[in-house]
């Protein structure tokens, strides 16, 4: 489907299509197919999009237009297959081809763009820069959620609540942070390639408006070395902690050795049986043995607790 922006937005066959006005169009792959060299597109960069495989992504400049293929991974779910789709961009023209958009999310971003601004002000600068902004919306609160994970992962920590789960608990952030890392990567060299504007299809003025995109997502971006840092942080805070956990579990076997050595040299002293031991024929011996071993054993684990050792 194809919209031509004159003094409002209509639908508009591929036959009428007026280069003078602002056109915008959402097209399937398939359909796509059969009219790229109707707009000059060449067979390379139609290739572009089912070489993506929906998972990569790829930004390919011509003389009098752009291609970009870009994989759009949700912030709130990173493990979800990503929305891959493609930008074809020339003077008064920008076309959207589904590449693979399950959720339709893309669809209805380019929807949305479409009444953002007005058809008296509007330009294909600022009806790309409405697509894109819709794409990663909610993106910023969705770090922000990440973020709470990390405390509360924190709070375990030091609350000494960790379970034998954690470190996968910390590996499966860390995987997340890295695949967002990525995507938003690839977004900031989409934006470079707008920006740079080599072809010359877009208004020097209005480039503005990619740069803020490019901004936006550079934010996002630093959100994201932000949290890993935090979580890289968070696994040495837990290294550490497993440490101290293995060095009071040592010290209290130190102690508790410590504090039972003393019986062993009794048991080896009086088990010599030496004929002239007199504790061997006198009447309290056995007793008095006893009495000297809980003796000494409570001694030392008074000793032992006075100074923190257990």
């Amino acid at each position: 489907m194809f919209y031509q922006f004159e003094d409002e937005v209509t639908t508009v066959e591929l036959e009428n299509i007026n280069p003078h006005y602002v056109t915008a169009g959402y097209v399937t792959l398939n359909e796509f197919e059969g009219i790229y060299d109707t707009f000059g597109f060449s067979r390379y960069a139609f290739d572009l999009c089912t070489g993506s495989g929906g998972f990569g992504s790829a930004v390919e400049i011509y003389d009098d237009y752009s291609v970009t293929v870009l994989n759009i991974i949700s912030a709130e779910n990173v493990y979800k297959k990503g929305d891959c789709f493609a930008l074809f961009l020339k003077k008064n023209l920008l076309i959207v081809v589904d590449v693979s958009d399950s959720d339709c999310s893309v669809r209805d971003s380019f929807l949305n763009a479409l009444n953002r601004y007005s058809c008296i002000n509007i330009t294909p600068e600022k009806l790309l820069f409405a697509l894109m902004d819709n794409l990663i919306k909610k993106d910023a609160a969705a770090i922000k959620a990440k973020a709470f994970e990390i405390t509360k992962l924190e709070e375990l920590v030091l609350k000494n609540k960790a379970t034998d789960k954690f470190n996968f608990l910390l590996l499966n952030m860390k995987k997340e942070l890295l695949i967002l890392r990525n995507s938003y990567e690839q977004l900031i060299d989409a934006g470079d390639m707008f920006e740079d504007n080599d072809n010359e299809i877009f208004v020097d003025g209005d480039l503005r408006y990619i740069s803020n995109f490019k901004d936006k997502v550079k934010r996002l971006k630093e959100d994201i070395d932000m949290l890993r840092s935090s979580v890289d942080h968070l696994q040495d805070a837990y290294s550490s902690y497993l440490d101290l956990k293995t060095n009071h579990i040592m010290g209290i076997f130190t102690a508790v050795t410590a504090i039972f050595f003393p019986l062993t040299l009794i048991v080896g002293w009086y088990g010599m049986n030496f004929t002239s031991m007199p504790e061997l024929t006198w009447k309290y011996g056995y007793v008095f043995v006893i009495f000297i071993s809980v003796l000494v054993v409570a001694v030392l684990t008074i000793i032992m607790k006075k100074r923190k050792w257990l």
